[in-house]
């Protein structure tokens, strides 16, 4: 036997044989790669550039939008045009003049908007058509453009100031967008802008989502044309009674700090109104939107269909879910339909729609399945678990559901010819509907895929390639079903481990663990190379998705209602040992844990609680205090803080420093205005005052995600280096 060391110091043991050298040089090739990945897994920004997204069809089924960066380590986003087979670019920014859109020029909401999104490329990132998808408008850096895709350069249009979130009229006359905080349209054969709704004052804005909308509900939109494109619904959002945050960059301390509304777990939320406004300003008033705000004080979706406008609003306490049509002349609202649920009703995206006779298109929970309804009938069977409405076309819905948990497929629902999946191989599958046209899109094991459909062809007609790169870490997962909760997991091995001839390997565990999120799926995404690059640098590594996780039904979802840490801990802790009663060479002496966000919590806790199963932790952006995160995310699952006291206790990690016996590792942006720098201060605080010892890795200027290539990059190696050092000390 010959043992090969490599750069994180662990040994790898290989056969000796007559090919020894060819050995030795794909082993050298191996290392190199491996070395590699970070740099690799930054400059691509988390393998995202160079893959097309954000997909957009026309009626007729002609044409199909979409944006895509132009490789994979370039950032600067493009827009492109498939049609007849073919692809073409319709708005390259460089092409405008000037430096494509960069952090420093955004318009502040619009900088709030990629916050949400988590979006880092620049250029043309977002984009809205009118309803024959013949005029597309777009921003950058604030000003605002529009290009039609029938032919002809993108052109400007005039702005009365930095334009954010731009979409034209149906009728393709207008464009509207906000600036400053007031809704504005403007002509774009006269150029004319005229000011629809302004605020009354400092905390007031129109036409933009509140914090908890676009961060918690998936409510990106604060504006919603008529079909007839002569009025827009409108949400006026008022914030004076908001709490404030201040967020600055240390490093930088010339600069002024920005506020932000932040209504953490028990304060006061936004005012969120709507009202419907009139394009000219001679047709009838603007008119406010009836219904009971101080009992449904959340907006969780809003649409304007050929039946009116259709809301979808909530309860503080989240357990009904209210759908209203509204009376567009009076403003008046009627109760279509009342979901409850004694732990929180979950929303559904894409839901409520209608088809075009007004059949309602909603879920429906029983205690096993989320299942579609349409028109009042159950239209899908027990286990398969509805995860988004994607379209709705004539009387035909478009959804995507999970028969497995691991994987997400697209499915078609029609009254003629009943149920059928469109996705066929495993993966993570989403679609766009256009007329005839179906874009199935997502990832597989082996990659992304974009496959063009026509109605009527059992075969794909075309694809949109994807530009981005393969890692050079080749993910390699065994896929597992572990422990009596049957526990969705996939184990990373080293590509150079013989597991009959190798020794034990360290454990590391990268969960997420939290709502919203699956880490254990069929699909190469980021966090799944990021696995095997460290199961590369000697690290048996295992993701496992536990209660709460979705895809497995309201029941498994709703088991953390009032506990988000002892199931979800339990079930990290399970997985791993039916992991290692299957795989011997699992050494449970030596087993670290590494997460973000919730993952960062869940690997805080981790070594807090059951430092007899943990040895060692990573945690990044972790909320340790409970009470400190915002209303609709955090009260959904433990409840309203001065009502559940105890919930906020039992799932905070604040009050257990004194636990501390392992080694742990802090990391936290502090530009992070989802999870405050405050969690990880005052969590390192209480720690140094109970005299354990743990370090803390701030990174100035970073969001809730790392942005910057070489922090992304030197972050990998930095955790690598921590965790071998502090397993290497068990």
């Amino acid at each position: 036997m010959t043992a090969v060391d490599d750069s994180s110091g662990l040994s790898r043991t290989a056969s000796a044989s007559s090919e020894a050298t060819s050995d030795h040089s794909a082993s050298a090739q191996a290392a190199s790669e491996t070395s590699a990945f970070p740099r690799q897994f930054a400059l691509t920004q988390r393998f995202s550039l160079g893959v097309p997204r954000r997909f957009g069809v026309s009626p007729d089924g002609r044409r199909v939008l979409f944006t895509r960066t132009g490789g994979g380590s370039d950032p600067v986003s493009r827009l492109w045009l498939y049609e007849d087979g073919a692809e073409r670019v319709i708005v390259d920014p460089a092409s405008l003049g000037g430096e494509p859109d960069s952090e420093g020029r955004l318009p502040e909401a619009e900088r709030a908007r990629r916050e949400r999104a988590r979006e880092h490329a620049t250029g043309v990132v977002a984009y809205a058509t009118d309803a024959a998808a013949r005029v597309v408008a777009f921003a950058l850096s604030g000003a605002l453009w529009a290009v039609r895709t029938d032919g002809g350069a993108p052109f400007p249009v005039p702005a009365a100031g930095p334009a954010v979130d731009p979409r034209p009229s149906p009728d393709g006359r207008y464009v509207a967008y906000v600036t400053g905080g007031a809704l504005h349209i403007v002509g774009l054969e006269d150029g004319k802008d005229r000011q629809l709704a302004a605020p009354e004052g400092p905390d007031v804005a129109y036409g933009l989502p509140e914090y908890v909308a676009s961060e918690s509900m998936g409510r990106t939109r604060g504006y919603w044309w008529a079909p007839d494109s002569r009025r827009i619904l409108v949400a006026r959002v008022d914030t004076s009674h908001v709490a404030r945050r201040y967020i600055s960059d240390p490093a930088h301390p010339e600069q002024a700090p920005r506020a932000v509304p932040y209504p953490s777990a028990g304060t006061a939320n936004a005012d969120v109104s709507l009202h419907i406004v009139p394009v000219d300003g001679s047709e009838a008033p603007r008119v406010e939107v009836g219904g009971d705000r101080d009992a449904y004080e959340y907006l969780v979706s809003a649409a304007w269909d050929g039946h009116g406008p259709l809301v979808g609003v909530q309860s503080r306490d989240q357990r009904t879910l209210r759908t209203l049509a509204v009376d567009e002349a009076t403003g008046a609202t009627e109760v279509l339909h009342e979901r409850t649920d004694a732990a929180w009703v979950e929303i559904v995206p894409g839901t409520p729609a209608r088809t075009a006779s007004g059949a309602l298109v909603l879920p429906e929970d029983t205690a096993g399945t989320r299942h579609l309804r349409v028109g009042g009938s159950t239209v899908t069977p027990p286990g398969l678990q509805v995860r988004e409405v994607v379209a709705v076309v004539g009387e035909e819905v478009w959804f995507t559901a999970s028969e497995e948990p691991t994987t997400t497929h697209v499915w078609r629902w029609g009254p003629e010819d009943g149920l059928r999946r469109l996705s066929g191989q495993p993966g993570v599958f989403t679609a766009v509907v256009g007329g005839g046209t179906v874009v199935l899109t997502g990832l597989t094991p082996d990659g992304p895929v974009t496959d063009v459909h026509k109605r009527g062809q059992d075969a794909r007609s075309g694809s949109i390639a994807s530009l981005g790169e393969d890692p050079v870490v080749t993910p390699r997962p065994v896929h597992l079903v572990l422990g009596e909760r049957e526990l969705r997991g996939a184990l990373y091995l080293p590509s150079w481990y013989d597991r009959d001839a190798g020794g034990k390997l360290p454990v590391l565990l990268c969960p997420y663990g939290g709502p919203s999120i699956q880490v254990a799926i069929q699909a190469r995404e980021w966090f799944v190379c990021v696995a095997q690059w460290f199961a590369e640098e000697g690290f048996a590594v295992l993701l496992a998705d536990g209660r709460g996780t979705p895809g497995r039904g309201p029941a498994w979802e709703k088991t953390v209602h009032g506990d988000q840490l002892t199931p979800v801990l339990e079930d990290q802790v399970d997985a791993l040992h039916a992991a290692a009663a299957r795989f011997p060479c699992l050494d449970l002496t030596r087993v670290a844990i590494r997460g973000w966000s919730f993952g960062g919590f869940l690997s805080a806790a981790a070594v807090l609680h059951r430092p007899d199963v943990f040895h060692a932790a990573v945690a990044g952006a972790a909320p340790t205090d409970q009470r400190l995160y915002d209303t609709h995310w955090k009260e959904r699952y433990l409840g309203h803080p001065q009502e559940a006291p105890d919930h906020y206790t039992r799932s905070s990690l604040v009050g257990s420093g004194h636990l501390l016996r392992r080694p742990l590792l802090l990391v936290q942006g502090l530009s992070d205005d989802n999870v405050a720098p405050a969690h990880t201060l005052r969590f390192s605080a209480e720690l140094l005052a109970a005299g354990k010892r743990h370090s803390v890795l701030p990174l100035p200027g970073a969001g809730h995600s790392v942005g910057d290539p070489a922090v992304r990059e030197n972050l990998l190696r930095f955790e690598r280096d921590f965790l071998l050092e502090a397993l290497g000390k068990v």
